[in-house]
């Protein structure tokens, strides 16, 4: 690699530990506000869908080399992101019991990722 290329790819490094920290501060600034952590863990999901749907999907391979290497670095570097969502059930799990009986039967008919 050349000089040019290690700089960008140090360079695309600190600014992705730059996210990091500033994605940290925010939830140390939510901390025991759910409402607040919420509308952090859409906006994150809102981001994903934006960069996969747009810039990620234009930089897609065009040829069998470029997706060998694309997957060979999925493999090796942990796989396909993914933003998981907790299911209702494990929600329902961190209530309190009263509270959890109360709401479980009328909350696992209307999840439709139930099953």
């Amino acid at each position: 690699m050349n000089n040019n290329k290690n700089f960008e790819l140090a360079e695309l490094s600190c600014k992705q530990q730059a996210i990091i920290t500033v994605v940290y501060d925010a939830v140390q600034a939510c901390e025991g506000d759910t409402v607040a952590l919420l509308g952090l863990l859409r906006q994150l999901e809102q981001l994903h869908r934006e960069i996969r749907d747009g810039v990620f999907q234009e930089s897609l391979p065009v040829n069998r080399r470029q997706l060998y290497s694309l997957l060979k670095d999925i493999e090796s570097e942990g796989g396909w992101p993914y933003i998981e969502r907790m299911r209702l059930q494990a929600f329902l799990a961190n209530l309190p019991q009263d509270a959890a009986e109360e709401n479980s039967h009328e909350v696992l008919e209307s999840d439709r990722s139930y099953g």
